[in-house]
């Protein structure tokens, strides 16, 4: 599974906003020449963190933007939710009014997806770690959370490829 530009952008803006977290805001013009983002695709994402109220802006010679709230109080599921929409990891998944999962496939009670739970869990997964992760935690660097290495991933054995000849 892929994000797209919008989520990497998005959070890449986030992440300027919350460096130069003071009470000037911050141009957007300076923060694409900065990361070198185009800023007409910039200013179509800030319009959608803004509407989320993750970042609020100032007009004039001195406006730009800056964050909403503290960026400890912002969670990574709050801007990939506001960029991209609500987080399924293929089509058929989507998250209820109530929470709940739903899978589009399961047209009756009689028929049940055999593959939903892997999908569900999948998604419980990402967005885990999205909610638990805070714009604060990626000002502090790699170095400030635990983060897996490929030692430490499990391995999956390998099944050898068969043809039906």
């Amino acid at each position: 599974m892929m994000f797209s530009t919008k989520a990497e952008y998005g959070i890449r803006v986030m992440v300027e906003l919350a460096r130069s977290s003071g009470s000037e805001p911050i141009p957007l013009a300076e923060i694409a020449e900065r990361g070198g983002l185009p800023l007409a695709y910039l200013e179509h994402l800030v319009a959608r963190l803004r509407k989320a109220d993750l970042v609020a802006s100032r007009r004039g010679s001195r406006g730009g933007y800056m964050l909403a709230r503290p960026a400890a109080e912002i969670t990574m599921a709050e801007v990939v939710e506001a960029l991209e929409g609500s987080i399924a990891p293929i089509e058929c998944i989507s998250e209820a009014a109530d929470g709940s999962i739903v899978c589009a496939r399961e047209a009756s009670v009689d028929h049940v997806c055999p593959t939903k739970l892997l999908w569900t869990r999948v998604r419980f997964s990402i967005v885990s770690t999205l909610r638990e992760t805070t714009l604060a935690d990626l000002l502090r660097g790699p170095h400030a959370g635990t983060l897996p290495s490929a030692a430490t991933l499990p391995t999956l054995p390998m099944q050898p490829l068969t043809t039906g000849a």
